[in-house]
């Protein structure tokens, strides 16, 4: 029986005495592409970011390729090498370039040597096109450009499973397909990925289960193609009818 790769089991967390996730239960198998959706404020992004402890749940367990995310077999910075994360917002350090943006925490955190970081991030970037930007500067960047960048500096530590956080919000319409296309060409790759996204027609294309969350719970789980054609749930049914109405599905 295959180890799921993330283990989500009936996480619960408050923000003060607001509850956000309920006893919320969700499993991403090795190579596997699990899209989140759902309104704004339905849990999303807080459940993205528990799994890798930019959040921590109040109850429940999260496991990474079985072991708990607590677990201090890798402790917080072994977990967050084996799990990146790309938010919306690039965060990218306006004063450095491109290259020192995606080498600094493999070379701060994690101790690798300098010129095994470049090379790595060398390498990186010229999958994703951008080889000839290692010596620019974000404001020199597009959006698109930046949000590539953002990706590249994840993968620099080789993890295990890659959170994504509405990576294409912040983007100009006529950018999100490149970064999308950046997104397939990982899944085709065999990347592990857990993905908050508005996109439903990528969700839908991309994703091998969809799980849509309303009020911090999990209401329905299923296939791209079952969950988008034949909902079960009233909840999903009223918000992709809302998705069709408005020609984003």
């Amino acid at each position: 029986m295959t180890t799921p790769m993330i283990e989500i089991d009936t996480v619960t967390k408050y923000f003060g005495d607001k509850l956000v996730l309920d006893r919320v239960s969700l499993t991403v198998n090795p190579h596997e592409v699990v899209c989140l959706i759902g309104a704004s404020g339905s849990g999303k992004s807080t459940l993205l970011r528990c799994v890798n402890r930019l959040v921590e749940h109040d109850y429940g367990a999260i496991r990474l390729d079985g072991v708990p995310v607590d677990d201090a077999a890798f402790g917080k910075t072994g977990l967050q090498k084996r799990a990146g994360i790309v938010f919306q917002s690039y965060n990218l350090f306006p004063h450095m370039t491109v290259l020192d943006n995606i080498t600094l925490a493999p070379r701060r955190v994690h101790g690798v040597a300098r010129i095994e970081a470049e090379d790595r991030g060398r390498e990186v970037l010229a999958r994703f096109g951008m080889d000839g930007f290692a010596g620019s500067y974000p404001e020199q960047l597009s959006g698109g450009q930046q949000q590539r960048v953002a990706i590249a500096r994840a993968l620099m530590t080789r993890p295990d499973v890659l959170l994504l956080d509405e990576i294409t919000a912040a983007l100009d319409p006529e950018l999100v397909g490149e970064v999308l296309a950046i997104i397939r060409g990982l899944k085709d790759d065999g990347m592990t990925m857990m993905i908050v996204t508005h996109e439903m027609g990528f969700a839908r294309d991309c994703a091998d289960k969809v799980a849509f969350l309303d009020g911090g719970t999990i209401l329905e789980e299923d296939t791209p193609t079952r969950l988008f054609d034949t909902p079960q749930e009233a909840r999903t049914k009223v918000f992709l009818q809302r998705i069709v109405e408005s020609g984003r599905l």
